[in-house]
């Protein structure tokens, strides 16, 4: 199976907030905004690994600023490490202004989703070559994440989390 990079799994989508995806404040639900990255995340998992993929999880999301009723809003999402079956997708949620079309970060988060075949078991996937030093820092990051996950569910010693050595001795 050849390496793929995260810029072959790139995801951009561009969307209107619309008054029927607003709080009583005008702002776009929270909920929504997971939905739409959920959906670019799921491509760009798709993308990477070729497959069916399904959301194991949301592992970070951070609201930063409110995305007002109106805003042009673009979610970039890019696998950012693959392991076995399963990949860590980066998500970076943009608002442009609407006078000067400055895009301003907004929010950010990370899935992650499983590659899985027809009948739902997951599958092996390629590997990940980060390019640029963003990819690279998000790259070693997540083993770090991918760790902490599993020995706060239980699914790990903490011993064993190669990359989390320093926290636990």
């Amino acid at each position: 199976m050849q390496p793929r990079t995260a810029a072959q799994s790139k995801t951009v989508m561009t969307d209107l907030v619309l008054p029927s995806e607003t709080n009583p404040i005008n702002n776009l639900f929270g909920g929504e905004l997971l939905a739409r990255m959920d959906r670019a995340a799921s491509i760009a998992a798709r993308r990477h690994s070729r497959r069916i993929v399904v959301t194991a999880s949301v592992n970070h999301v951070a609201f930063n600023r409110a995305i007002p009723l109106g805003s042009v809003v673009t979610i970039e999402a890019k696998v950012s490490r693959a392991f076995s079956s399963s990949m860590e997708v980066y998500l970076d949620v943009w608002i442009e202004d609407r006078e000067s079309g400055e895009c301003i970060k907004a929010n950010e988060a990370i899935y992650t989703f499983v590659a899985v075949d027809e009948t739902g078991r997951p599958v092996k996937i390629a590997e990940l070559v980060p390019e640029t030093d963003l990819e690279k820092q998000r790259y070693e990051a997540a083993l770090r994440r991918k760790q902490l996950s599993l020995v706060l569910a239980g699914k790990m010693k903490p011993l064993d989390a190669t990359e989390l050595k320093a926290l636990f001795e």
